[in-house]
């Protein structure tokens, strides 16, 4: 008997440990400050040495909340003459879920190809029924991930990435999942603060690369052609990139991506995350920005969020950006789930992606970065307009956090690496 239970934690040891390491050397070396972000070396940088190149002609909408972000996005599908790949995160039953399976399955019962991945984890609370009603319709629908032994070892990877590409020519990404808590317009505790962005021109096609690479993980099939690849001209002027993650290929380099682009702010940055739980890395760049008369504002959830875990563990580690100079706001009328950096008023990157270990080592993630500073003023008002429904957290209050508080933080910031 003893020797069956040395076995099963045996076992269990070991799926822990593949599935909280990255298998890969993490970053763990101060990134030294050379350019600014508006120097050509600096795009050099996001499109050479970490992504994909960095390509002209594109129009980015924001779309804020879901009552502007589902019609956006139903009409784009029932618009659909091709193709039509989804991928996301959450998925859930409800009206919203069932009118996306509605449109989805209509435009391939009129026989559009029509692809649908699921993270496993993420549609846990789907209902079968409607996803075998997609399939009955030839709705291609998989799951990434499923709980299955041969992924055992894989369990904690999730697709976190939130992708719509129709036709090969319209995109969408952001921070929406298909669920009741995204619909409406954050009017209450009930509805959530997101935001969600419409693509058009030649980035698109990056946006469709991404997603097909964890189709073919999912289907074991490629998917190419004409009708995925469309030729894609110049819609607008704002230059893009389509950045990414994961575990299997590259799970750093979306820290990397926001370390170089906090390293090479000289003026100000701004980030909006659902779960800001920054680790020892993205601590020193922070701070370091700060030393160097850069300004950080930082929105975060307050009491309304979905995790009391990430809040605590995320608490823990304001101490010394406070001490730096990080202006710190906790949003207050409900769940604040927006993901967005906007660095010196040029660079915009908005996406799946949280500020956590987890978004940067574990899960899979893509960001949509955009260079235009149009762009970049008009989401820094977004930003702003948010910042009104906000309270400030100070270092004074940091400091002033009652004991039992103060212990039940730090004991939570210990997991901050799986959460």
């Amino acid at each position: 008997m003893f020797v069956a239970l040395g076995i099963f934690l045996a076992l269990i040891a070991a799926l822990l440990y593949v599935n909280l390491a990255t298998g890969e050397r993490r970053v763990s070396h101060e990134i030294e400050h050379q350019y600014p972000v508006d120097d050509p070396q600096f795009f050099r940088a996001m499109g050479m040495l970490l992504g994909p190149g960095i390509v002209e002609g594109n129009r980015v909408q924001a779309l804020h909340n879901g009552d502007e972000i589902f019609p956006a996005m139903l009409e784009a599908i029932r618009g659909a003459r091709s193709t039509i790949l989804f991928e996301t995160f959450i998925y859930w039953s409800g009206k919203i879920g069932d009118e996306f399976a509605q449109a989805l399955s209509e435009r391939a019962r009129a026989g559009l190809k029509v692809h649908v991945l699921l993270d496993w984890l993420g549609s846990i609370k789907v209902e079968e029924r409607l996803v075998e009603a997609m399939k009955a319709a030839g709705v291609e629908v998989y799951r990434f991930h499923p709980l299955r032994w041969y992924n055992l070892g894989r369990i904690n990877n999730r697709t976190h990435r939130k992708l719509l590409i129709v036709d090969g020519s319209i995109g969408f990404t952001g921070g929406v999942g298909i669920a009741p808590p995204w619909t409406g317009h954050a009017q209450d505790e009930e509805h959530w603060r997101d935001s969600h962005y419409r693509v058009e021109g030649p980035v698109v096609a990056q946006m469709q690369g991404v997603m097909l690479a964890n189709w073919s993980k999912a289907s074991g099939r490629i998917l190419h052609g004409g009708a995925y690849f469309p030729p894609l001209q110049p819609v607008g002027e704002q230059q893009a990139q389509m950045f990414h993650s994961s575990p299997s290929g590259g799970s750093e380099s979306m820290q990397l991506m926001v370390l170089i682009a906090i390293t090479a702010a000289v003026k100000t940055i701004d980030i909006a995350s659902a779960y800001f739980v920054p680790d020892d890395m993205a601590r020193l760049a922070l701070v370091a920005a700060l030393r160097r008369g850069v300004r950080v504002r930082v929105i975060t959830p307050g009491r309304h969020i979905d995790t009391q875990t990430v809040r605590h563990a995320s608490r823990a580690l304001w101490g010394e950006l406070l001490e730096a100079g990080l202006e710190m706001h906790v949003y207050q009328p409900t769940m604040y789930h927006c993901k967005t950096i906007i660095v010196d008023g040029l660079l915009v990157s908005v996406g799946s992606t949280n500020f956590d270990p987890r978004s940067f080592h574990l899960n899979d993630e893509a960001n949509l970065n955009v260079y235009d500073a149009k762009f970049a003023a008009q989401l820094t008002r977004v930003f702003e307009n948010d910042l009104r429904r906000c309270k400030p957290f100070t270092l004074e209050q940091w400091r002033s956090r009652p004991l039992l508080e103060k212990v039940r933080e730090r004991v939570t910031s210990w997991l901050a690496p799986v959460l």
